[in-house]
């Protein structure tokens, strides 16, 4: 059997998808792409699609991954460009590799994420940047399936910054605001280490109210850069993929 791990997208009007709805999309397009993919034994066989460090509904993101068994071995260029085919637009296959050494859920470490907030002044991020770097600790709560939990939102956090509106970027989600509404915005860019419990952007967003006050006139818009090992040095997020095309290399 062979795995193969994949790197997808979710853009515009589809960061609003349940991680459900993207899986049973990912389902039809196996099908639909004809690929050798392995199935699950017992009643009701599946296809052994996995998912690991999935952004929540309402994120977008260029970095999500998958891993896939497959019956047969197959060449994952052939896989990415097949599979990316059948998948809806905003639910694009970017990159495809055979699987190594090591799950791929160790390898997610943190997420780099950036959020536009309409209405902020970059005066006011940066004043609430500063606050929140220099607390030790921040609660938050939120809810969640066993009731409301509070915790800090503030360890789990590697880097924050406000980002001038002028800079090029990656930094904004530009599939889903133009121009002129980032010229009126506050971009903020975050480096989030994953953990128990897992601290979202808008957990992050809720601690920048608890200690500035900070609100933003609409929803933010919310998305994932990268994804991946978390380098401690100096707090970068890496290829998650990276180790899998070393050992195909080697």
């Amino acid at each position: 059997m062979q795995r193969v791990r994949i790197q997808y997208t979710k853009r515009g009007r589809l960061r609003f998808t349940s991680h459900r709805d993207i899986s049973r999309a990912f389902e039809r397009a196996v099908r639909r792409a004809g690929l050798p993919v392995a199935y699950s034994s017992g009643f009701n066989p599946h296809p052994r699609l996995s998912y690991a460090g999935a952004a929540p509904t309402g994120a977008a993101s260029e970095a999500e991954y998958m891993e896939v068994a497959m019956a047969q071995t197959c060449d994952p260029g052939t896989v990415r460009e097949v599979l990316d085919s059948a998948m809806p637009p905003g639910l694009d296959v970017v990159d495809a590799v055979a699987a190594g050494p090591g799950a791929l859920a160790d390898r997610l470490q943190a997420s780099r994420w950036t959020m536009v907030l309409s209405g902020v002044t970059h005066a006011a991020i940066e004043q609430a940047v500063t606050g929140f770097l220099a607390a030790e600790m921040i609660e938050v709560s939120r809810m969640t399936k066993r009731g409301l939990r509070r915790f800090d939102a503030r360890a789990a956090v590697v880097s924050l910054r406000a980002l001038p509106t002028a800079e090029p970027t990656s930094a904004a989600p530009v599939d889903a605001v133009s121009e002129e509404q980032a010229a009126a915005c506050a971009i903020l860019n975050a480096v989030v280490r994953h953990g128990e419990p897992s601290v979202r952007p808008d957990d992050v967003l809720a601690a920048l109210r608890e200690v500035a006050g900070l609100e933003s006139s609409v929803a933010p818009i919310v998305q994932r850069v990268a994804q991946g090992p978390l380098d401690s040095r100096d707090g970068t997020v890496g290829d998650p993929l990276a180790a899998d095309r070393d050992t195909r290399d080697n």
